[in-house]
């Protein structure tokens, strides 16, 4: 970490008070890729040491740097590196999966398994998706990814007639259930905004108590049965949500 922050010739600099060199001289890592996403810097102590500064001017310099977003704190683990990401717009006229609309972008979309198997549904999965009987629910949490960039957390619930082995999505579920001539043909979606919790913030690589937008989406059959439930915790630094009104006659 030495290579990438020259902290020893922090003193020689110019440019400002102390705290903004150090700002600076941290920024400037992470534009030549010195600094990469998901590095940690060097405890706030070391950083003062190497420095010859006071950690009040370290803490200072950070605290800067975390509320623009370009580092993030985690409790117990340290401060790293966050690199941001192209903010994009999602219409909501079309209903299209994440790797569709990834792929749309330009972008490959990746997925990190967090949970997927057969389960016996809670009665809300019971009564939204119409299940009886011994019906199990197959299960899906993982963390999408754009260019390997974590975007979204995203919950999914299916009927297990509709979707029998779980284990057998390799990226996109819409794709997968294509094969099996299943398609959604219409879907209602409920948005708002929430906080992340601490978990959902480390997983998503953002600030503790970041927002997101949260997306809740029940997609149907031609027939008109459910076919799945979902819910997408959106980074609100990457997301914005577009939807195109006409004035009625």
């Amino acid at each position: 970490m030495q290579g990438a922050l020259p902290l020893d010739q922090l003193q020689k600099l110019g440019g400002g008070p102390l705290y903004v060199r150090l700002k600076k001289l941290i920024e400037q890592a992470m534009t030549e890729g010195k600094l990469k996403h998901g590095d940690a810097l060097p405890a706030e102590r070391d950083i003062a040491d190497a420095a010859a500064i006071s950690r009040v001017t370290v803490r200072k310099a950070i605290d800067s740097l975390v509320d623009q977003g370009l580092l993030v704190r985690r409790r117990g683990s340290g401060t790293f590196v966050v690199k941001q990401v192209p903010r994009m717009q999602q219409p909501l006229t079309r209903l299209t999966s994440f790797s569709e609309d990834m792929r749309r972008r330009g972008m490959s979309a990746g997925s990190r398994w967090l949970d997927r198997g057969l389960y016996h549904p809670t009665p809300e999965e019971t009564m939204t998706l119409g299940l009886f009987g011994e019906a199990r629910v197959a299960r899906l949490l993982r963390l999408r990814t754009a260019n390997d960039m974590p975007i979204a957390l995203e919950r999914t619930s299916l009927p297990d007639d509709i979707l029998p082995d779980p284990d057998a999505i390799e990226n996109s579920l819409y794709q997968a259930l294509a094969v099996r001539n299943i398609r959604p043909v219409r879907a209602n979606q409920r948005i708002s905004a929430v906080l992340l919790q601490e978990d959902e913030t480390e997983l998503l690589g953002v600030p503790p108590g970041s927002a997101a937008l949260r997306v809740q989406r029940i997609a149907y059959l031609e027939t008109g049965r459910v076919m799945e439930v979902s819910t997408a915790l959106y980074r609100s630094d990457a997301y914005d949500l577009v939807a195109e009104l006409t004035i009625g006659n």
